[in-house]
């Protein structure tokens, strides 16, 4: 305990990585002209469907998006409730892995047009941009491995949520489409800055000029998904899910938790900051029960 007191001391931890590792914290604030309270309203205005959020004893959770009669598509509420639910993820101490999915078989057509609509001067769209952006960087900061399931569509908004997601499976005849530049449009939700991260930036400069449609083979060609799954009904897909993500949730959630935020570190940080963080993550784990009970039964698991 002197050690981690010593350390925790001399840490010299930045701006960056404060912000990264403090829960809640947002990356837009008034001085961005952001102005959280004033768009609450307008959104609240928009209602329709729910964000269902079911957290298992097994340490998964699994996020519904859940508005069937329009395929899955974001009303103003459902951006609200979104937060919210990432509010209570963050708060859940137990969590280690998540499946983000949507009702009826079909992922998400992105946001409500009628929202999209009544929200037309540039300072509103701006506006959600920011809302939407804040809610799903501290969603794929959680310190938990999440799962995109893409049945049916991922259109819009739903692709670029599939990108705030570690991890996105696909049932065989499921699409994901950014289809953004059919309605006039770019990405907003922070998914062409993902996108990039994830296929890399002429996959993505191809993906989102295209506006193509990536099926479950070319999605796996490029390196969009991880893998695609051999049921196409509700059910056993989301069974298929979790049985994949089980593999890597195996264990202590503090374990679990630490690894994902020593990953997020790594992704967002300076190398030296990146470093330190690790070191911290560290001293949260070694000498912990996990740890002990390891050393006790040591060389089981060279095989």
């Amino acid at each position: 305990a002197n050690l981690r007191q010593i350390l925790l001391k001399t840490s010299s931890l930045s701006g960056r990585t404060k912000l990264l590792h403090q829960t809640g914290l947002s990356l837009y604030s008034t001085s961005h002209g952001f102005y959280e309270e004033e768009v609450k309203k307008k959104l609240q205005q928009f209602p329709g469907g729910s964000i269902d959020l079911q957290k298992e004893d097994s340490g998964i959770g699994i996020l519904t998006l859940n508005n069937p009669s329009k395929m899955n598509a974001f009303s103003g509420v459902m951006m609200l409730q979104l937060l919210e639910k990432v509010i209570e993820l963050e708060n859940w101490t137990e969590g280690k892995g998540l499946i983000v999915r949507g009702a009826k078989n079909t992922f998400s057509s992105g946001s409500d047009l009628n929202a999209v609509k009544s929200l037309g001067t540039p300072e509103d769209g701006m506006a959600v941009c920011m809302f939407m952006q804040n809610t799903l960087t501290r969603f794929m900061r959680l310190p938990i491995i999440s799962v995109a399931l893409v049945q049916g569509w991922a259109l819009g908004g739903g692709a670029e949520f599939t990108t705030a997601c570690d991890f996105r499976l696909m049932t065989p005849e499921s699409k994901i489409r950014f289809v953004h530049k059919e309605m006039g449009i770019i990405p907003s939700w922070g998914g062409t800055t993902r996108l990039v991260e994830i296929i890399g930036s002429r996959q993505a400069l191809k993906v989102l000029s295209g506006a193509l449609k990536l099926d479950s083979k070319y999605a796996l060609h490029i390196g969009m998904v991880e893998e695609v799954l051999q049921s196409s009904d509700e059910t056993k897909s989301l069974e298929e899910a979790q049985e994949w993500l089980k593999q890597f949730i195996q264990g202590p959630p503090e374990v679990i938790r630490a690894l994902k935020k020593s990953v997020c570190s790594g992704r967002e940080l300076y190398l030296e900051e990146a470093l330190q963080n690790e070191r911290d993550l560290l001293g949260t784990v070694w000498g912990g029960p996990a740890n002990l009970e390891a050393i006790a039964k040591k060389g089981k698991f060279i095989k």
